[in-house]
């Protein structure tokens, strides 16, 4: 006769092992900087589709991503604009410091409506008043917010026109804010300038050599979901990946221009 108990036995490593397996192509949970919305909106499907794996996003200012996740959010994995964000989460043990990845490098843009007939060819052009009000993400905690403001310094202008200055929570509302015409011109991600119809002028990255927008990611300590989260960042930095990261405008990591 066998025993009850040697069949648990038998039977528990069996459970355990197929558990794990469960949650790790379980939905994968991804914090993803705003500047990230198109592109990877494009690449989560394929991913699926390709693996099995849903994906949910969570887009916003980086800074704020990083406090939710600091603070306990269920995130697997962090797509930050900065990779200062990601080093400083990686040395306080809420990330995996040997899954941190440099995976772009964005630019910003000056944007404008295309039925505007404001057309800024630089950044001094914006002391011009026709420009009432001029977005830029918040710099208190979005990277986009900080280059932009950089970038204006840099230019002389930013007291200038700091008493015009209309902050977005995130890189993806403050171009929002010139798309509906609450603002008059926005600084903002050039992987969005790209996909509004509208009227954009690159800034120079010399502009901002403090804050170069290198993007990094790192998977989240404690996830159930480390594998599948793997999974994902090498399929953003597989050739398909880099397609569409490429399309909307990012320098790809054997392109980065290191300060």
């Amino acid at each position: 006769m066998t025993r009850p108990w040697l069949v648990v036995l038998f039977i528990l490593p069996f459970l355990v092992a197929c558990g794990t397996t469960h949650a790790d192509t379980g939905e994968l949970t991804i914090a993803a900087a705003a500047d990230l919305t198109p592109a990877f909106q494009e690449i989560g499907p394929l991913f699926t589709e390709q693996t099995g794996i849903p994906v949910v996003f969570n887009f916003g200012s980086t800074g704020q991503l990083a406090q939710q996740i600091e603070r306990g959010a269920p995130i697997d994995l962090f797509y930050a604009a900065n990779k200062s964000f990601i080093e400083d989460l990686a040395a306080k043990k809420v990330v995996d410091p040997a899954t941190m990845t440099v995976y772009a490098q964005g630019r910003i843009t000056i944007w404008t409506k295309t039925d505007s007939s404001l057309r800024p060819q630089q950044l001094t052009d914006l002391v011009d008043p026709a420009y009432r009000r001029i977005a830029i993400a918040n710099p208190e905690h979005a990277p986009y917010g900080q280059a932009a403001r950089e970038a204006l310094e840099r230019a002389g202008i930013w007291k200038q026109i700091e008493d015009r200055l209309v902050f977005g929570e995130n890189v993806a509302q403050t171009l929002t804010l010139a798309d509906t015409g609450n603002v008059e011109v926005a600084i903002v991600a050039l992987s969005l300038s790209v996909q509004r119809d509208g009227y954009w002028v690159l800034i120079p990255s010399e502009l901002h050599p403090d804050h170069p927008l290198i993007q990094m990611a790192a998977v989240v300590h404690g996830t159930r979901h480390s594998e599948s989260a793997r999974r994902f960042m090498e399929f953003v930095l597989s050739p398909e990946g880099q397609a569409i990261m490429r399309k909307y405008g990012f320098l790809l990591p054997g392109e980065i221009i290191e300060r």
